[in-house]
């Protein structure tokens, strides 16, 4: 299958601002893109482009006084298949997890481990190892949390989404991850695009998404505890131990962000 994916990005700034944008598709599926997926800007500015610390492409501008348009538009290739599901996939122990999944043991800005600690094991401690656990920890999120776009913060945390229990998706991904690392299983967190393919169409408008992985049997697999099935169609952007580092833009400067729009659907023939 095919998927229309890409964005707009309107913003009026009171003097020239610099930006960097994370918003291209991953790396590991650029050879899928069907046509490159060129950020292109309004009015044209230089840009430059350079790997982050995650590995994420990330590109960096100044932008002009007055309104400024980052988009995209392309077309990706995909399995069609949905997130995979395996019970089987074991728990590490922590002195056999490989050095590079350990930063994702740790607390980070969004994800206090400190404080979630005693929560987690006492409530998952019990779970069974492996992958039924960090189900176990998505089924509690899932249900635990109330979804509602009214309920967005910048600077919510995992803590405050856990006592607040509302959030969006990004909420759901923290607090997720928050528990698996208090329970020694690496998490990192994901946004990219996740259109309703498969599902209902969702009224609300369009928006980039938040997930997770959590690192079994020496594999990272997604988990998504905001819609907490499987689900097809999910296009990678960025990585990294939580939302500000994968952040879609980052302004050094006043900015008024005056219109936002996301679109991932099927090609249909």
């Amino acid at each position: 299958m095919q998927i229309h994916i890409g964005y707009e990005i309107h913003y009026d700034l009171p003097q020239p601002t610099p930006m960097i944008l994370t918003l291209n598709v991953h790396y590991s599926r650029v050879s899928q893109l069907v046509r490159p997926d060129h950020l292109m800007t309004t009015p044209a500015v230089p840009t430059t482009g350079y790997r982050d610390g995650f590995g994420n492409w990330c590109t960096r501008l100044v932008a002009p006084t007055g309104h400024f348009c980052a988009s995209t538009d392309t077309i990706i290739n995909d399995s069609g298949a949905t997130d995979p599901v395996v019970p089987s996939a074991t728990q590490h122990l922590v002195q056999d997890l490989p050095e590079d999944t350990l930063v994702y043991l740790l607390g980070s800005r969004y994800c206090e481990t400190d404080k979630m600690s005693q929560v987690a094991w006492d409530m998952f401690s019990g779970a069974p190892l492996g992958w039924a656990r960090v189900q176990a920890v998505c089924d509690f999120v899932h249900k635990h949390i109330q979804f509602g776009y009214q309920f967005a913060s910048p600077t919510k945390t995992a803590y405050e989404a856990f006592n607040e229990r509302r959030g969006v998706c990004r909420d759901f991904a923290h607090l997720a991850i928050t528990l698996c690392r208090c329970l020694n299983i690496p998490a990192r967190y994901c946004t990219g695009y996740l259109g309703d393919i498969g599902v209902p169409r969702d009224p609300s408008p369009m928006d980039f998404a938040g997930w997770f992985e959590a690192y079994l049997g020496g594999t990272w697999y997604t988990f998504d505890p905001r819609n907490n099935v499987p689900r097809t169609g999910r296009v990678l952007i960025a990585r990294g131990r939580d939302a500000s580092d994968v952040a879609i833009s980052t302004t050094f400067g006043p900015n008024t962000l005056k219109n936002f729009k996301v679109w991932t659907e099927e090609v249909t023939v």
